[in-house]
């Protein structure tokens, strides 16, 4: 048996386990059983603390479907609270460093890139203006904040079907590590309004790492100036970012309940 707990930044939900005691094995299986909201626990996301040479802790990601990804901007804000204190933490995306603030927490997510190879796209293409797009859809921009994603920039959010156009481009060709689909909607230039098809996860209540990557692109295309705020479905966050320099995020986390199970009842 091993300590979990069940937390949530704007109502992107984790199981948050502990095996900084204890080490605990995630195949792909066991992560898509005990995220499954009918025979598991639940979760967009299983979240895996453990010990790490380099920082506080270590952190390991598994969307959904059982893939591992790189980073998790709400995810992030939770740790500190699950630990109970600022930690530095280590990710296959580098190293953050998260503070508690308020009712959640600051978290620095370093440094956006911006090269065709680090979003990773297929081939070489201007990433503020891609020269591609998808039915209606105007031209988006691409940004790695850890994990990649695609910014649309549209004039409404109701007219697009997310639910449809979100998993046709995330398993796109153009993104050989399929991508994270952000629909923004600026509102003015301190504003964004944001639905986020994750990739591994589909729609979720919020996506810090795509609050991240739109506000980034705002900035960049003039249709915005930090500190940003994006609103998602599940609530907002302030993102500041200056080009050159690193992203910060902050925002809410919420802890909901804890347990212990025994991890191998699940495959």
């Amino acid at each position: 048996m091993s300590k979990f707990a069940k937390m949530h930044g704007l109502g992107n939900d984790f199981v948050v386990i502990d095996a900084r005691v204890v080490p605990v094995d995630i195949t792909a299986q066991r992560a898509r059983a005990i995220a499954d909201r009918h025979t598991g626990i639940g979760c967009d996301q299983l979240i895996v603390v453990g010990k790490s040479d380099k920082a506080d802790v270590a952190m390991r990601i598994f969307n959904a479907d059982g893939s591992e990804v790189e980073a998790c901007g709400n995810a992030t804000r939770c740790i500190p609270l699950f630990i109970g204190r600022d930690v530095t933490i280590e990710t296959r995306a580098g190293l953050l460093d998260a503070r508690l603030a308020g009712d959640g927490a600051s978290v620095d997510m370093g440094a956006p890139r911006f090269e065709w190879d680090a979003i990773p796209l297929g081939y070489a293409m201007d990433t503020l203006s891609l020269s591609v797009s998808w039915e209606d859809l105007p031209s988006p921009a691409a940004v790695n904040v850890g994990n990649p994603h695609v910014i649309f920039f549209v004039d409404g959010l109701e007219a697009v079907e997310t639910e449809r156009l979100g998993p046709l481009i995330e398993h796109d060709p153009l993104f050989p590590a399929r991508v994270n689909v952000n629909f923004a909607q600026p509102l003015n230039d301190r504003h964004i309004r944001l639905i986020v098809w994750e990739r591994g996860a589909g729609l979720t209540q919020a996506c810090g790492t795509g609050a991240c990557a739109t506000a980034v692109a705002a900035i960049r295309r003039g249709l915005a100036r930090g500190p940003v705020t994006v609103s998602l479905p599940g609530g907002d966050l302030e993102i500041e970012w200056q080009p050159g320099g690193h992203i910060q995020m902050t925002g809410p986390a919420t802890f909901v309940f804890s347990g212990e199970a025994d991890w191998s009842r699940f495959g």
